[in-house]
């Protein structure tokens, strides 16, 4: 089949598979800097994180105290 393609031909494959290419990672990074983007994505979601942040604060401050409770117990 090559054998069959001009060298005209394959430099226009080349240049179309290049400009692709080019399309393609820019296409890439665009989304990868989206993905990566927590402060925006903090921004978009604000009250979930508030309220995960407020129910894991209850959780390691219930933890706390449970501990701290325990051990001032056994002091005794």
């Amino acid at each position: 089949m090559t054998g069959s393609r001009s060298p005209e031909l394959i430099r226009q494959s080349i240049e179309e598979t290049r400009r692709e290419l080019a399309f393609s990672v820019n296409d890439l990074r665009s989304k990868m800097a989206e993905i990566t983007d927590w402060r925006g994505q903090l921004t978009r979601n604000r009250s979930t994180a508030l309220v995960g942040a407020a129910v894991a604060g209850f959780v390691v401050g219930g933890g706390v105290a449970a501990t701290l409770s325990l051990i001032s117990r056994r002091r005794r």
